[in-house]
């Protein structure tokens, strides 16, 4: 799966960031749970009331769900878009499996925190869901 955006409300249309540009967002992140009402489980993280999050986007300084989130799942976040990030920790890729009698091809992609999580917050290969609003691109603000 990698990661999946629900588009809450949307942004200017224009105004995108791309790989390199420092943004601001507001964040609010839960752990995934299968049982919770829409899916939300645990809040670990909230910048909200703490004060806006920037960092460089693309560049690995955020996990990769955040920035395919923000720069390309489904078009990728224009400036003021809230959206919804679901992403998961641990994404197998499974080709041949048992057929013509070839070997399994296992290749693993961590989006969020993987096989080592987030120790004492975040449990290994956890799916994470992030409701997100991009809040300013290098400096230009909503």
């Amino acid at each position: 799966m990698g990661v999946t955006k629900k588009m809450i409300t949307p942004g200017n249309g224009t105004d995108k960031p791309k790989s390199g540009d420092t943004i601001t967002m507001e964040y609010t992140g839960n752990l995934y749970s299968a049982e919770a009402a829409e899916h939300k489980g645990k809040q670990f993280d909230s910048s909200v009331g703490r004060g806006d999050f920037q960092t460089k986007i693309g560049v690995g300084q955020v996990i990769k769900g955040w920035d395919e989130g923000v720069l390309s799942t489904d078009g990728g976040m224009t400036l003021g878009e809230k959206s919804t990030l679901t992403i998961t920790g641990f994404v197998s890729y499974l080709t041949d499996l048992w057929s013509h009698g070839k070997e399994t091809d296992l290749t693993c992609s961590d989006y969020a925190y993987g096989d080592r999580g987030f120790p004492g917050l975040i449990p290994k290969n956890a799916t994470l869901i992030f409701d997100v609003q991009l809040k300013g691109i290098n400096g230009k603000k909503m």
